[in-house]
């Protein structure tokens, strides 16, 4: 009798499966002419992007189960699928020019960041725990390295790699037991089973269970930057390469985010909610607290996305799906305005360095005043403030807090927002009303940053006029985690 052959579905994973082909067609490009410049790879691994893009916005409204229920392709998968790709195409844009000029131009590099997404899109569509971490650590070794992607300034960025590993090395252990109690409490790891047997006994009843998901919050903690799981991000946001940095901040971010509104909101409801509601405030409280104190860029924006964390927390204690549908929706947001501060970090120089500090941006107004325009809205976005993306974002995220019955909650979002407001405007005070001193700050010309720059200012601002569409889009990817 033959062997019989379990079917696959590779319909489920076609944009995994289009992502993964150009990473190693990418591996076996770099071992062609030309050798010296790879500008025409990153082209590639853009043109797999929009592919992989394109395959997640054809298969949408498609519901299926694939390798035994293990992975799903719902609207889910698909919408984080689209943040992912956009994330990294614009990441890919913004690399092609600064990687020769910080001498750290490698082939390597662009099949890694394929391979980082095809890590994030398993953890958006893994309905298996043991999925679920396989992605994040394809995600995550690939994130290491290229964290120390700049080897001819060894010092600064061998330590936020090496501090990026262990930290996260400290973090994959902690879910991996989280995994392995859960397995133990209820012999299984499939999100759907283990929900069904924590809505019959309830976590509280089964200490191992709890301690299990306690253990699964410690390492999706680490991945979001919650606090207190935060302490790698100045460091590692600083020392990476900058369009790293923005990887990093998006897509990483987004990733983490899809695999834990898997987990909580297919799993244990809104059993946790305490929890959730001190981490939300402890975040975002945090992050805009020490935000004030930095003068490196860089940092600065690095605990500005510890307390966007905080505000997304915000959105999932209430564990409703209008809260989802605004964690999605922020997530694009975000992307767009995070993506384009940091490429207009990349595109300015000084002495021979990235203008990274906030006194190196006195006088930019009056100096390259199309930059400074494009970085002030992507500051005033960040903050909240109408009718840019950011704004919209944080109302869908408070307005449904406050449905839910968390008004405090929402009040302490909306006072941290103001807070955040100084920092932020700060960095415009300087460029528009402040004199420069020293050496000038140089605009590098550079067309594919320019145009990386161009679409998230776009998508900053459609977003805020239009938001509705994409809004009700986001609502129907998270229905499927209510049912």
């Amino acid at each position: 009798m033959p062997p019989s052959f379990p079917v696959v579905s590779w319909s489920a994973v076609a944009p995994q499966v289009i992502v993964l082909g150009v990473g190693c067609l990418l591996l076996l490009f770099d071992l062609v002419p030309p050798r010296g410049r790879k500008a025409h790879l990153g082209v590639i691994g853009l043109f797999g992007l929009l592919a992989a893009l394109g395959g997640s916005l054809l298969l949408w409204g498609e519901d299926t189960r694939a390798f035994r229920e293990m992975i799903a392709l719902d609207r889910f998968a698909l919408f984080f699928n689209v943040i992912f790709c956009v994330a990294t195409a614009l990441v890919l844009m913004l690399s092609m020019d600064s990687l020769p000029r910080r001498g750290a131009e490698r082939g390597e590099y662009y099949a890694l960041v394929l391979f980082a997404v095809l890590g994030m899109m398993l953890m958006a569509s893994g309905t298996d725990l043991i999925v679920i971490f396989l992605g994040l650590e394809l995600m995550s070794l690939c994130l290491y390295v290229l964290a120390g992607f700049l080897y001819r300034q060894a010092l600064r960025s061998s330590e936020s790699a090496l501090k990026y590993f262990l930290l996260g090395a400290f973090a994959t252990g902690f879910f991996l037991y989280g995994i392995a109690l859960i397995y133990g409490a209820t012999g299984s790891t499939n999100l759907e089973k283990v929900s069904r047997l924590l809505a019959q006994a309830g976590p509280g009843r089964d200490p191992m269970l709890f301690i299990g998901f306690g253990l699964l919050l410690v390492g999706f903690g680490f991945k979001t930057a919650s606090v207190p799981f935060h302490m790698w991000v100045p460091d590692v946001y600083q020392g990476a390469p900058t369009a790293v940095t923005a990887l990093i901040a998006t897509a990483s971010k987004a990733a983490a985010f899809a695999g834990l509104l898997r987990v909580l909101l297919g799993a244990i409801g809104p059993d946790w909610r305490g929890l959730l509601w001190g981490l939300a405030f402890l975040t975002m409280t945090v992050g805009n607290v020490v935000a004030i104190a930095q003068g490196n860029l860089k940092r600065m924006l690095a605990y500005s996305s510890v307390a966007h964390a905080g505000y997304m927390l915000v959105a999932l204690v209430t564990a409703s799906p209008e809260g989802a549908a605004g964690i999605l929706f922020y997530l694009l947001v975000y992307t767009f305005a995070n993506v384009g501060a940091f490429g207009a970090i990349l595109l300015l120089e000084r002495g021979g360095e990235e203008a990274v500090e906030i006194a190196d941006y006195a006088g930019l107004g009056s100096r390259h005043p199309a930059l400074a325009l494009c970085l002030t809205l992507f500051m005033l976005s960040l903050i909240g403030i109408p009718p840019l993306g950011g704004f919209m974002g944080k109302f869908y995220i408070f307005a449904a807090a406050i449905r839910g019955g968390y008004v405090w909650l929402a009040i302490l979002g909306v006072l941290n927002s103001v807070v955040a407001s100084y920092y932020y405007l700060r960095l415009i005070v300087y460029m528009y009303m402040r004199e420069p001193e020293g050496a000038t700050v140089e605009r590098l010309p550079s067309f594919p940053a320019a145009t990386a720059l161009a679409i998230a200012l776009w998508g900053t601002i459609q977003l805020g006029l239009y938001p509705a569409p994409i809004f009700e889009l986001a609502r129907s990817a998270v229905l499927p985690l209510f049912r």
